[in-house]
């Protein structure tokens, strides 16, 4: 029997884990390779390398190509789309940022009232 270990289970929950195969990426978003290679080229998403080189990706990269994908199905332009995921992901951080600071009672819009 195998030492037991929590880090395959811990993976399994892991957004950020590297679980996709560049084919099974395409497969599970109904893209080419192609359109994945694009995405990279456009620094929407940086896939991690394994150690032969190829091209491992994440739940949450996934996602955010398929954001992108369905923008380029509805007619933009694949940098355009890329820009737009961008700053969509930049303000879903700000508004998560600004969250945690009311919640901790440090609204940053009261900061400059009287």
């Amino acid at each position: 029997m195998p030492p037991a270990s929590s880090r395959p289970v811990d993976n399994l929950d892991d957004d950020d884990y590297p679980a996709y195969t560049m084919g099974r990426a395409a497969e599970v978003l109904g893209t080419t390779a192609a359109f994945l290679r694009a995405l990279g080229e456009h620094r929407l998403i940086t896939p991690l390398r394994s150690e032969g080189g190829h091209r491992r990706y994440s739940r949450y990269q996934l996602r955010i190509a398929a954001r992108a994908r369905e923008l380029v199905d509805q007619g933009t332009p694949i940098e355009a789309a890329c820009r737009i995921v961008i700053l969509e992901d930049q303000l879903e951080e700000a508004r998560r940022i600004n969250e945690q600071l009311r919640v901790q009672g440090r609204d940053p819009q009261s900061q400059g009232s009287v």
